[in-house]
């Protein structure tokens, strides 16, 4: 009886102990850990899931882009090696860390993931190239903006994408409140677009919707929200 309930416990020793140790490899790296980890490895592959569009505004030097709600994403990273160390982001994460998983699945071992995306790579000062050049302004400055706020109305600025679904979601609550509304004004600020405003506000993540009165935030809502919810900010 010892000896079987020894061998139990021995056995859920191990089983506990190979987990640790499976699960103590990081993979979800922040931006500083990224690119300290490209630089240190040999012939690293490094992807961009975003859209075309996307990867054209700005992306990370010789990354190769291979959208991931694209309809030949499986047929092109077939021809990667399963081996290869792969350094994979999106935009904020979100496409980038279902990617991952899929490409685990498949059978990739060794999958690095960028904690949010390109918005945290510019977030940290981190340099992009279009491969012509590399980038160092983008869209809208943050003197731009102050002057759009700059109005006796409400204003409400949604942070989006074209790409992102929640977004799409929500634009149309957002372009009634603009027709129904006239004591407010609306602000779309596109991320992929406006990369060096977005880096000074610390957005890493979309949809955003922020109200302002009088030039002062006094609302903020993260991810997708219904209608009626922003109309009592706009109170």
């Amino acid at each position: 009886m010892l000896k079987i309930v020894g061998t139990f416990f021995l056995t859920v020793f191990l089983l506990v102990s190979c987990s640790i140790g499976q699960g103590s490899s990081k993979t979800d790296l922040s931006p500083v850990e990224f690119s300290k980890q490209l630089n240190e490895t040999e012939n690293p592959t490094i992807l961009d899931v975003r859209t075309p569009g996307e990867f054209s505004e700005g992306h990370i030097q010789n990354a190769l882009n291979i959208d991931w709600n694209g309809s030949s994403f499986d047929a092109q990273v077939s021809k990667l090696d399963k081996k290869t160390t792969l350094f994979v982001y999106c935009l904020s994460g979100g496409r980038s860390t279902s990617a991952a998983s899929h490409l685990r699945s498949l059978g990739f071992t060794n999958v690095m993931e960028l904690d949010g995306g390109i918005m945290g790579w510019r977030s940290a000062g981190l340099p992009e190239t279009t491969d012509l050049k590399v980038i160092k302004n983008k869209g809208m400055t943050t003197s731009d903006f102050e002057k759009l706020l700059q109005t006796e109305k409400v204003v409400l600025v949604d942070f989006y994408a074209e790409w992102c679904g929640p977004c799409k979601k929500m634009k149309p609550s957002i372009e009634a409140i603009e027709r129904e509304m006239t004591n407010v004004k609306v602000i779309r600020i596109d991320v992929d677009k406006h990369a060096d405003l977005v880096n000074s506000f610390g957005i890493q993540e979309i949809p955003i919707l922020r109200v302002y009165k009088q030039e002062v935030i006094v609302w903020e809502q993260k991810g997708f929200v219904e209608k009626e919810v922003i109309l009592k900010s706009l109170k």
